[in-house]
């Protein structure tokens, strides 16, 4: 078995994080190929590294001295080396850092030396061989990812390696310039080089035993989704759900490699699993609950609309003129309703009102603000009936004015659009309804 195993800042915060890490790897033989994040917070009022390497290079992109904060990422660095017993050197490294940034080699690549050179710390202590991702992780001369040449490129140096440290986060161009994903990007090379190495597992751990049912900001303590599958996650994660990097999803998802989330401080948590397709029945009806505040609706009334080609295409074009996203299109007889991010349409609102007048002639356009969307996700509710009369009950109960309710073919998800003031009480009926009640 070949598992890849990738782990975040919080778990290499330190040297007693380091050994937890260690003694996991060390564990199981599989645990062959290890994708390390940059040294994140060692406490709540700590600074991650990589935000001290952006004001480190801020300072030297403005001519300023930047020693002091470079002797602080050095000391973190050094305090984890000592603390783990370490006869490692990374003097040499600093001083190729503190050359390229004096010489201005980019705000991407100072980002980058955190997983670099926690890289260099974790193949020592693991006794690994190094591999430097800007060499196997490749974009474009546009700084676009290409994952053809990076598969190849991965699957042939990893082919000649029996075990091997490969930083997070990171690529490079073919003209070596250095090119990071975004924030949280780790995530995604663990994922390449599970794909590359066709491994069994990708495990993906953090400071959380799994992906939880919500958001633990409004739920003290949810439940663990114990399995979920891809399209499932993508639903949550696309309404705010955040384990793991959404972009991480897609090349494990082509090779089937199920991604296993588990806690570095629990290790003997199972976790969750994310997997293609499963026939194991979920442990409560629904999977997962998520959302977002801050949308604005767009209702358009006009009598006959249904009988009048085009007229939803001619609505959605206006939007698209203005440059505007929208979320969700629910519609009746004589209405139509348009909901977009707030922020996005309040500077083009009376442009985009203006526009549905000429194309559509509608009777009256009226506005609704402060509005949440919330997903209810589970492939369970396709074999359960009356789901979204449950919902409903739930939010009745709890005195919440439903909005909007709209409901896919798939049956995988209910969307519920609720005041900005109710979605955190909202959230909790609906967890209670499906998860407390059931425990």
């Amino acid at each position: 078995m070949k598992k890849v195993v990738k782990f975040g800042g919080s778990s290499l915060a330190n040297a007693e994080q380091f050994q937890k890490v260690g003694d996991i790897i060390r564990s199981e033989e599989s645990r062959r190929y290890v994708v390390p994040s940059a040294p994140g917070k060692r406490f709540s009022a700590d600074t991650k590294v990589t935000d001290l390497l952006y004001a480190c290079y801020d300072k030297a992109e403005a001519g300023e001295d930047f020693s002091d904060i470079l002797t602080e990422i050095k000391s973190r660095f050094y305090e984890i080396i000592k603390g783990l017993n370490l006869d490692l050197s990374l003097e040499e490294e600093f001083r190729q850092i503190e050359a390229d940034f004096k010489a201005h080699a980019g705000k991407e690549y100072a980002a980058s030396r955190g997983e670099f050179l926690n890289g260099k710390v974790m193949a020592a202590y693991l006794g690994y061989e190094f591999i430097d991702s800007a060499t196997v992780i490749r974009f474009d001369k546009n700084g676009n990812f290409d994952a053809d040449k990076t598969d190849k490129l991965l699957a042939k140096r990893l082919q000649k390696c029996e075990r091997a440290v490969i930083p997070g986060f990171y690529g490079g161009m073919e003209d070596g310039t250095v090119k990071t994903f975004s924030r949280g990007g780790s995530d995604v090379t663990g994922s390449l080089v599970a794909k590359a190495i066709h491994a069994d597992i990708y495990e993906n751990w953090t400071d959380v035993s799994g992906f939880l049912v919500t958001d633990p900001r409004i739920v003290e303590n949810p439940a663990v989704i114990e399995t979920i599958t891809y399209r499932e996650l993508r639903e949550l994660s696309y309404m705010g759900a955040t384990v793991l990097h959404e972009d991480a999803i897609f090349p494990v998802r082509k090779e089937g490699i199920p991604i296993n989330i588990r806690n570095t401080n629990r290790p003997e948590d199972k976790g969750t699993f994310i997997v293609e397709s499963t026939c194991r029945k979920p442990k409560y009806v629904i999977t997962g609950i998520a959302g977002k505040k801050g949308f604005c609706s767009i209702n358009i009334e006009k009598s006959m609309m249904n009988s009048e080609v085009g007229f939803g295409r001619k609505v959605l074009q206006v939007f698209e003129d203005q440059g505007i996203s929208f979320e969700h299109v629910p519609s009746g007889i004589d209405t139509m309703t348009i909901y977009v991010h707030q922020d996005e349409f309040e500077e083009k609102e009376q442009q985009v009102i203006a526009g549905i007048h000429r194309a559509v002639q509608p009777d009256f356009v009226e506005m609704e603000s402060d509005l949440a969307l919330i997903a209810v996700v589970g492939r369970g509710m396709k074999s359960q009936r009356g789901t979204a009369g449950r919902v409903f009950s739930a939010l009745a109960h709890a005195h919440v004015n439903v909005k909007m309710i709209d409901q896919g073919s798939s049956e995988l998800n209910i969307i519920i659009g609720v005041e900005n003031r109710d979605f955190e009480t909202a959230v909790k009926a609906i967890y209670d309804i499906f998860v407390l009640t059931q425990m």
